[in-house]
């Protein structure tokens, strides 16, 4: 399920997904490691890699991010 009132909302695929746009948004690069975005995210939400990778799934379905060039994430804003 990706929203449940029993859960905090930091463990929410729409508030982390909204932490990964910030930090595609404030950086000049388009495309991405996919373990440098992890700690970028990682610095200050303690989530799992599992977790991470959801999110970046919910990106991916919503058009944010695209696989770019040699694997690497490309965002589309």
């Amino acid at each position: 399920m990706i929203v449940n009132k029993n859960i905090n909302p930091e463990r929410d695929l729409y508030y982390l997904g909204g932490k990964v746009i910030e930090i595609l948004d404030n950086s000049n690069k388009t495309e991405f490691d996919y373990f440098e975005l992890y700690g970028g995210l990682n610095k200050n939400h303690n989530i799992s890699i599992n977790l991470f990778s959801l999110v970046l799934d919910w990106l991916f379905i919503l058009g944010v991010i695209k696989k770019g060039k040699k694997g690497l994430l490309e965002r589309c804003f």
